[in-house]
């Protein structure tokens, strides 16, 4: 079976989580459920700006700055998007059919709160 560069990634992502001795024991178990429950749970007013089957998305403020929260209704959705989103930089925290996207510092305070794993967009230095 040959193994593609998101499948390595992942696999990385996974080994990487378990057991890195930078804090990780300080990290909840990730949180599930609709956009509104992750709002509450981060402590912000979702202003949502899509509202669709497939996915929701949120423009939420904390103390912490401003990230972008979006639910998915399925897994694959969930993938297709931060793939794609992911050509644009960033920063991703990522749960079970949803991602918080904002700067670095936004989502390290986030995963405090939400779990979660951290993944990063593309740079483009040339």
């Amino acid at each position: 079976m040959r193994l593609s560069r998101p499948m390595i990634t992942l696999a990385l992502l996974a080994l990487t989580a378990c057991g890195s001795p930078d804090g990780e024991a300080s990290v909840p178990p990730t949180a599930t459920g609709s956009l509104e429950h992750l709002a509450a749970e981060a402590d912000c007013a979702p202003d949502l700006q899509t509202d669709a089957d497939e996915i929701r998305q949120a423009i939420c403020e904390t103390g912490d700055g401003k990230f972008v929260l979006a639910t998915f209704a399925t897994d694959r959705g969930q993938r297709e998007w931060i793939d794609s989103a992911k050509d644009y930089g960033g920063h991703y925290l990522v749960g079970r059919k949803w991602v918080a996207v904002g700067d670095m510092d936004v989502v390290t305070a986030l995963r405090g709160t939400l779990g979660g794993t951290m993944e990063e967009g593309r740079t483009h230095h040339h």
